[in-house]
């Protein structure tokens, strides 16, 4: 696991109501960059720069951009493992930094990434959430991220699997379980918002990763 001093203090800051964008090149410190190379080499190094300059020239960008580039350089970069291939637990979410610096990571960690990505770009939360589906091809568990533009647009889906973003009325290989952000949970239906609910393992796992980011261990 990464180190406690390898953090990102804007993960923090893009979870408040200031915006994000004007600290993400501060974030990436020298500190940062030294302690990934010790942890993980030149190669994790290399990426997050990647990541650090993907950020920085894309603050200007309009929200649909962002959330392409995002998309495109998270399922460019990080290479698909399961929890118990990477982490040898079953069941783990890892932090967008952690992320970086493996290079790997599963469906879960995808999406953590770019939701906090695009966080930190300043696309309000409201517009994003983790959903929980079972990807029908394969009958397995597998998380996605869900962007709406505005109340009139469609819900389009973010996937590690499938690079391309559609509509959810597009992804019928998906049947909808719940979906959950910062806010709070849902229940998922196909064509609506779903039920707000307050208790499940999905809001946990939530809680326990933003804690973490908070103490700085990631």
């Amino acid at each position: 696991m990464i180190s406690k001093h390898l953090h990102l203090p804007w993960l923090i800051i893009a979870l408040s109501t200031s915006p994000a964008t004007a600290y993400i090149s501060q974030s990436f410190s020298y500190d940062f960059y030294h302690q990934l190379t010790l942890e993980y080499g030149d190669d994790a190094t290399a990426r997050a720069k990647r990541w650090q300059s993907l950020l920085e020239s894309s603050k200007l960008s309009s929200e649909w951009d962002k959330v392409n580039k995002i998309n495109n350089f998270f399922n460019r970069e990080i290479i698909y493992k399961t929890d118990s291939e990477l982490w040898k637990k079953h069941d783990y979410w890892a932090s967008p930094a952690e992320t970086i610096g493996q290079g790997m990571g599963d469906c879960e960690d995808f999406v953590i990434a770019k939701f906090f990505s695009l966080i930190a770009l300043g696309i309000p939360e409201d517009k994003l959430r983790l959903m929980y589906v079972r990807h029908l091809k394969v009958n397995q568990p597998h998380m996605v991220l869900l962007y709406t533009e505005n109340k009139t647009a469609k819900t389009v889906v973010l996937d590690n699997f499938n690079p391309q973003i559609l509509p959810t009325s597009l992804r019928r290989d998906l049947k909808p379980i719940y979906s959950f952000n910062g806010q709070g949970l849902w229940t998922a239906k196909a064509k609506s918002r779903g039920k707000k609910i307050t208790n499940s393992r999905g809001v946990s796992a939530w809680r326990d990763l933003v804690t973490k980011i908070e103490k700085n261990n990631i």
